[in-house]
């Protein structure tokens, strides 16, 4: 499936703007991923673009979440893989266990969009661009900041054999690449 079509296919799914705008700085994040540790662009993208498709019909039961977009994804012809490897995002839900770089990948990505955002939203310009990694870090230690963003599942960017500070340019740079898209 090529990004086009992914994407009228979320919008399909999806009509909350903000969960769309987090799947697309997910997709962005993802992307730069995939360039750093020598993978897949095109498939990390569509994971990270498409790894929330059935958030808004699974957000009161999270033991659902991913499940339901399991046969939709196989539908549109996405693998057995492809599919597990979004599910892996909702591991502990559903009694899984991440192994693999892109399920970390997947699990880290989708984590930080959160704590970015919010750090952003606390800028007086409230645009990513003014947002620095150590602002995000120091964000990262106050629990009552961004209280829903899970510190530990953004800290599976270590099983990627990068640092915290490194992942956190990472996303910045990816977020700020497309911060007309997310309005930040």
């Amino acid at each position: 499936m090529d990004r086009a079509t992914a994407l009228g296919l979320l919008r399909e799914q999806i009509g909350t703007d903000q969960l769309i705008k987090h799947c697309l700085a997910t997709e962005a994040i993802m992307i730069s991923l995939a360039r750093e540790l020598g993978q897949d662009e095109e498939r990390w993208a569509l994971i990270g673009l498409l790894h929330d498709l059935d958030f808004e019909e699974t957000k009161d039961t999270p033991e659902q979440h991913t499940l339901k977009a399991a046969p939709l994804l196989k539908q549109q012809g996405f693998d057995d893989d492809f599919i597990a490897i979004i599910q892996s995002h909702n591991a502990e839900e559903l009694g899984r266990v991440r192994t693999r770089s892109v399920e970390y990948a997947l699990t880290a990505a989708e984590s930080i969009t959160g704590l970015i955002v919010a750090t952003a939203l606390v800028y007086p310009d409230k645009k990513i661009a003014s947002v620095k990694s150590k602002s995000v870090r120091k964000r990262m230690k106050e629990v009552s900041f961004a209280r829903a963003v899970s510190r530990e599942r953004i800290r599976e960017c270590e099983h990627l054999g990068m640092d915290l500070d490194h992942f956190i340019e990472l996303s910045l740079a990816a977020m700020s690449r497309i911060s007309a898209d997310l309005g930040l």
